[in-house]
């Protein structure tokens, strides 16, 4: 029976205590907490790029706050990054910048609750086969039926939307295109971050540095959209929806990233997917999209596969 969390000792900073977990049971507590926050944090996320705004407003609003909110703390609180990061940061903003325009260019064509299950659930099916490829790890049968079960959760949603939604049908067979390129990406930058903050000494540097690194490119392209745009919305609603998705998107990447360090990426991957769980409920709740008891069964549906995943391993 795995015990309950170590407090950290008060002459340890935090870099050395998440790092003194690594491996430990202590670490897989930690990680499984930190894999749930991500997804409940990832889906808030996908809501603010999705919600009153064009998605590319968003998603540029909010690369530039975090990037203005990481570059004091990159260049001047945490440790420098290591030589041999430099071309890892290189990868990592390349996949990355991928991964935001397939998103945006989806949300553009598509509703969020379609969008967003295909692109989480062709996300960790590729990541768990990466973690296999790259750090060895391994899933017993019973987790890959836990697997089988919240994928057929995911894709079942896909395939709800696909058939009973109304608005958006125009579109929608472009946007399911996109939202599977997407969730590949997911899957490449799931398990090369994971390798790349198990890279360097301390993982605050490499989030640090990510986020900095990572906020250069998107913003200038939505500032030229935004100048083409023949009705710009007001920009401090829109600075305000991008701090807020700067500090979540800290939030939630960071979660992830530092599980994939204490713990296994393919499981922390396949956790993480229990986000399509709360887009739903966000989708219904706040954005007014519907949501049947359909719906509900299948959100079940992933709820119960990562159970299984996480208490069979």
């Amino acid at each position: 029976m795995r015990r309950g969390l170590a407090l950290m000792p008060a002459s340890m900073t935090l870099s050395d205590w998440l790092i003194s977990l690594e491996g430990t049971e202590h670490g897989h507590t930690v990680a499984l907490i930190l894999a749930l926050l991500a997804a409940f944090l990832h889906a808030v996320f996908g809501a603010l790029q999705k919600g009153r705004h064009d998605p590319w407003l968003s998603r540029g609003a909010i690369d530039a706050s975090y990037g203005l909110m990481a570059m004091p703390v990159a260049l001047f609180v945490v440790p420098w990054p290591e030589p041999h990061m430099w071309p890892v940061f290189a990868g990592a903003f390349i996949i990355h910048l991928g991964y935001k325009l397939l998103q945006a260019f989806a949300y553009t064509k598509g509703a969020y609750t379609v969008v967003y299950p295909v692109v989480r659930g062709t996300g960790p099916l590729f990541a768990v086969f990466g973690a296999y490829l790259i750090f060895g790890e391994t899933f017993n049968m019973l987790q890959w039926l836990g697997v089988l079960i919240l994928l057929s959760g995911i894709f079942g949603l896909a395939a709800y939307n696909y058939f009973y939604l109304v608005t958006d049908r125009a579109t929608l067979v472009p946007a399911l295109c996109l939202a599977f390129a997407t969730g590949l990406f997911v899957a490449l930058y799931t398990t090369y971050d994971a390798y790349g903050i198990r890279a360097t000494a301390d993982p605050f540097t490499f989030l640090a540095w990510f986020f900095f690194i990572d906020s250069i490119a998107i913003p200038p392209i939505v500032y030229m959209h935004y100048k083409r745009m023949q009705n710009p919305p007001s920009l401090p609603p829109l600075a305000l929806r991008g701090f807020i998705g700067g500090l979540i998107a800290f939030a939630s990447f960071g979660s992830i990233m530092l599980a994939t360090r204490l713990d296994k990426v393919g499981e922390a991957a396949i956790l993480r997917e229990t986000s399509t769980v709360f887009a739903a409920l966000i989708g219904w709740l706040v954005l007014k999209e519907t949501v049947g008891p359909r719906r509900i069964a299948l959100m079940a549906l992933i709820a119960l596969g990562a159970v299984i995943v996480e208490f069979a391993g």
